[in-house]
């Protein structure tokens, strides 16, 4: 394997064009300035000192850089994960603690092994049981818990954090008449600040416009906005190597939030990965190379104090809408990140928390994704029920059991869908040699004596019943003058033990009835499990044609001539 393959940055740094560097330049500043008042704001969320936030925005996004196969992916602390990790560890540990501090990076240590070991053993299929509906359902409950658990922060009021909806409304709702003023009206003025900004262009650093705005109202304004929360000492210097306080007792406990932070962070990344692979031609996303990254990113951060982190889909757009096209923009981000660690932190002494959590609810609930919602209502309703069941589900009962809930239903979707297929009968187009739906197309010609059929899926332990039961409908439906049954086979890409018994079964038995049984256009490996499985001892060769007309054609005219060439072609393959 070529060491560029292991380490992508090895492929693209030789390769460094100088016209490249401005881009990068301006897209990792960019991005620092995006990143820096949202790490601090995350860590919030997450329950831990302001100062981890950018702990975690500095070593995983260098190490990604190294190792991942996008170029423009900005990793760092994510709302999202950051509300999973306080959901995990305040039933552990007091928010804030030495203890809970400890455990959070012990958590990135866990969540970076599994994400680590997935992508060497190649276990990122495992991550598309979370379908779209239940991601973008759990996303956005995810969004609005995260949303009311900072209305503490942005009404002044010491309201209860959880991650049940309920609880919160209830807290929120007998409590609301207790908010402080000022802090309030710092909180809407900057949500409504930051919205007009967007609205402007997406490109306005707007999160560092209203950190500084903040900033300067408080240090000017110190007398007359007294009581107004705010962030107070920030440590300044850079986070020292220390492996992570190792808890394996903890292990069980954490598992089911290290998991969910995997699956969530994975989807996340390749979503955005494939996004930005998109709009351009010069590299493509490698599913378990980003696992890869996403472990090492990880791992290596909690040496240096990170809890776990992620993608961030916002600041990967603003990093390519900047002109990002190498890694090296993640280093000029990481580089902003020490000089605010090393001499900027006395700077945010001042910075009201209400901002902080204006700028994570505004950031939030843009995720509450309504318009996919209307989209599934209208194309799939199944889709959208799943997307329902996991949206309420994430709101009423935690993101642990939310997300729990999400596969689950994914996965009795999944066994629904593929336990009862579309079966439907076809009829010959006139003037053709071609068999179609003739629920679809009316005007196809039926013939009372041979029922042609096609099985959409593979035939599997869980639909061969609903097989049987759909083959005896069509027989009945056809009457006692019925002689010849053909399947259909092109939409087979496989059969099971289960299934070739019962289609052995099958043909036995309207054997019996004098009713021939053909197959038609099976494709070579489900041809080789139906022999192996001994169909060639109820059935010959003879009764294998390559396409559905000429099965039909040889059973009334009795013209074998091509049937003669495509018996012998199975015979030399089987060989």
């Amino acid at each position: 394997m070529k060491i560029q393959k292991i380490i992508p940055l090895l492929e693209w740094l030789p390769k460094y064009k100088k016209s490249q560097f401005k881009g990068d330049v301006v897209a990792g500043l960019t991005v620092a300035t995006v990143l820096i008042p949202q790490g601090i704001a995350y860590a919030l969320i997450a329950g831990l000192p302001p100062i981890y936030g950018l702990y975690s925005a500095l070593i995983p996004q260098v190490i990604y850089a190294i190792f991942g196969s996008s170029r423009q992916v900005a990793i760092g602390p994510v709302a999202t994960d950051s509300l999973i990790v306080a959901a995990s560890i305040s039933t552990i540990a007091l928010m804030g603690s030495e203890s809970y501090i400890a455990i959070a990076i012990f958590l990135a240590l866990l969540v970076g092994s599994i994400q680590f070991l997935m992508g060497v053993f190649r276990l990122g299929f495992i991550v598309n049981f979370l379908s779209r509906p239940v991601i973008t359902g759990f996303t956005s409950a995810v969004a609005i818990t995260i949303g009311l658990n900072q209305f503490k922060n942005f009404f002044g009021v010491d309201f209860l954090q959880s991650d049940q909806i309920h609880v919160l409304l209830e807290d929120i709702l007998s409590r609301i008449t207790e908010l402080e003023t000022k802090t309030t009206t710092i909180g809407i003025v900057t949500s409504i600040i930051i919205i007009v900004l967007r609205r402007i262009n997406k490109k306005i650093p707007n999160a560092l416009i209203v950190v500084v705005l903040g900033i300067v109202l408080m240090y000017a304004f110190k007398t007359f906005f007294f009581g107004v929360a705010i962030v107070e000492s920030i440590p300044s210097g850079l986070p020292s190597f220390a492996v992570p306080e190792l808890n394996f007792g903890l292990v069980r406990e954490l598992l089911p939030m290290a998991f969910t932070l995997v699956m969530v962070g994975y989807l996340e990344t390749i979503s955005i990965g494939k996004y930005l692979e998109a709009q351009q031609d010069e590299y493509k996303i490698d599913p378990n190379q980003e696992l890869i990254a996403l472990g090492l990113s990880n791992i290596f951060g909690s040496f240096f104090k990170s809890y776990p982190s992620t993608s961030s889909f916002s600041r990967s757009a603003i990093n390519f809408d900047a002109g990002a096209r190498t890694g090296i923009a993640a280093f000029i981000s990481a580089g902003l990140v020490v000089l605010t660690l090393l001499y900027l932190t006395p700077v945010f002494y001042y910075l009201p928390k209400t901002v902080l959590a204006a700028i994570i609810i505004v950031a939030v609930f843009r995720l509450v994704n309504v318009k996919e919602a209307r989209f599934l209502w209208k194309a799939n309703i199944l889709d959208f029920w799943l997307l329902i069941a996991t949206f309420f589900a994430t709101l009423f009962f935690g993101i642990d059991y939310g997300i729990l809930i999400g596969v689950s239903l994914s996965l009795i979707v999944l066994i629904f869908r593929t336990s009862r297929p579309n079966v439907v009968e076809l009829g010959k187009v006139p003037d053709s040699d071609f068999y179609r739906n003739k629920n679809r197309f009316k005007e196809v010609i039926l013939d009372n004596e041979v029922l042609v059929f096609r099985f959409d899926a593979q035939i599997f332990y869980a639909n061969a019943s609903y097989f049987r039961e759909r083959l005896e409908y069509m027989v009945k439906e056809k009457g006692e003058e019925l002689k010849l049954i053909v399947l259909d086979a092109e939409s087979i890409n496989r059969v099971d033990s289960t299934g070739i018994e019962m289609l052995k079964q099958q043909i036995q038995f309207y054997m019996k009835k004098e009713i021939t049984f053909y197959l038609a256009g099976v494709k070579g490996p489900v041809r080789d499990d139906l022999f192996r499985g001994g169909l060639l001892e109820i059935i010959n060769l003879d009764h294998f044609f390559m396409r559905v007309n000429g099965a039909v054609t040889f059973f009334k005219t009795g013209d074998n001539t091509n049937q003669k060439k495509y018996a012998q072609y199975i015979h030399q393959a089987y060989k």
